[in-house]
């Protein structure tokens, strides 16, 4: 039974990030760790977020925008030891909020006729990477600041999605080396995910018909709506 509900949430969350590219963490480990232990549940997010990370890479490697990719990644690797820091010296509902804040402020522009401003080259993408590495080291949640990089560069569809796995292929399987330092990578953890495998290449199937089924301004739409999203459950976790 728990291994049909982690195969379930498994699959939703990668959907999620098969189609949109980010979001699934803020689905995967919430709500695996209703069913397991955070501690098997975290590593269990990772490797399906490399598998999906991976198969996208190899599927779509000519949507990637490499230069992109490799701006966003560096910085991350500098970003993460401050997001430890954070982590153990600023009140989380602190950071959450002012987090909450920037997202919601940012897509709820970005959604207004006026917004016309946009990133033209990679000048600002270590900016972005630094954050999502203080982000990714605090609290795990790389994925907002390059979903708001994706955005201000205005890519396609196709383009937000391969270049944010790109990204997010290194920096998984970092994450999972440091599991497996931890000893987290335990035969538990591999069990529910080889048990889920089947259910989640078929989500990655899924969720990139759906990426290649929307229309540039459409999946701008859904990729603020899933920011604010996000911004008001981390607002709500703040209070």
């Amino acid at each position: 039974m728990i291994a049909i509900e982690v195969a379930a949430v498994l699959f939703l969350a990668t959907v999620i990030r098969s189609a949109f590219g980010f979001g699934e963490a803020l689905v995967a480990v919430p709500l695996l760790a209703l069913a397991i232990p955070v501690e098997v549940a975290a590593p269990v997010a990772v490797l399906a977020s490399i598998t999906v990370a991976l198969i996208v890479v190899v599927q779509d490697w000519r949507s990637i925008h490499i230069r992109s990719a490799v701006w966003l990644v560096v910085p991350t690797l500098f970003g993460i030891p401050i997001g430890l820091i954070v982590l153990k010296t600023v009140p989380e509902a602190v950071v959450k909020a002012v987090l909450a804040a920037v997202i919601i402020v940012f897509s709820v522009w970005s959604l207004t006729p006026r917004a016309h401003f946009h990133l033209e080259n990679d000048r600002l993408a270590g900016f972005f990477g630094f954050l999502a590495g203080i982000l990714g080291g605090a609290y795990g949640m790389n994925g907002p600041p390059l979903a708001m990089y994706g955005s201000l560069r205005q890519w396609p569809p196709a383009n937000f999605r391969a270049t944010l796995q790109g990204y997010f292929l290194p920096a998984s399987l970092a994450g999972m080396a440091g599991y497996w330092m931890a000893g987290l990578w335990t035969p538990v953890v591999s069990r529910f995910y080889l048990l889920s495998l089947p259910g989640m290449l078929l989500g990655i199937y899924l969720g990139r018909l759906m990426n290649r089924r929307m229309h540039a301004r459409q999946f701008v739409l859904y990729v603020h709506a899933g920011l604010i999203a996000i911004g008001l459950l981390l607002l709500v976790q703040a209070l």
